[in-house]
């Protein structure tokens, strides 16, 4: 793998999730929580973070694709739809970043149509400077300079997602991507 550099270490990572999980615990006590996890790139957080919560909780999983490389595409697809219906449920919807606003905008009103008791958004990472749409983020990780990131989940083209930590992706000759 090629170095890159670091932004987020794994300690960083680890003592914000569990505190992200306490909480998590505390605002839904007493209630059933459906956690709603974006794949591919929250999957290692979203693992982390339900054993975190210490609380009944259901895991389902939406797959969406915007980006190409280090570009976004514009257009976003769902690639993986959840595998039940979600009325009347408490829904925590889990992404890795955001940074325009516009995919997790499209999953809000896409998931708001199917009548749950409430639907949050906790994300590990949010880019303010990219924002299009402001969207209401209830749990934030980390806000994050507007850089592209790998690690811990996230990726180029597949890779890097196995990397404990989050660092800035630098594509070979040196042009800057944010994504």
């Amino acid at each position: 793998m090629r170095a890159l550099e670091p932004l987020i270490t794994e300690e960083r990572l680890r003592a914000r999730i569990a505190e992200m999980g306490r909480e998590i615990t505390r605002d839904y006590a007493g209630k059933t929580l459906l956690i709603v996890a974006v794949l591919k790139g929250s999957f290692v957080f979203v693992a982390d973070l339900v054993r975190a919560v210490a609380l009944p909780l259901e895991v389902e999983f939406i797959g969406i694709s915007s980006y190409t490389g280090t570009s976004s595409t514009g257009v976003v697809q769902i690639t993986q739809d959840l595998t039940r219906p979600i009325a009347g449920e408490h829904v925590l919807l889990v992404e890795d970043v955001v940074d325009s606003g516009l995919t997790m905008s499209y999953l809000l009103d896409n998931l708001s149509i199917r009548r749950p008791a409430s639907v949050q958004v906790c994300a590990l990472l949010e880019k303010p400077s990219r924002a299009k749409v402001k969207v209401p983020i209830a749990y934030r990780g980390f806000e994050i300079p507007d850089e592209f990131v790998v690690g811990y989940g996230l990726d180029v083209d597949g890779k890097y997602r196995n990397l404990p930590y989050v660092g800035i992706y630098r594509p070979p000759g040196g042009a800057d991507s944010a994504g």
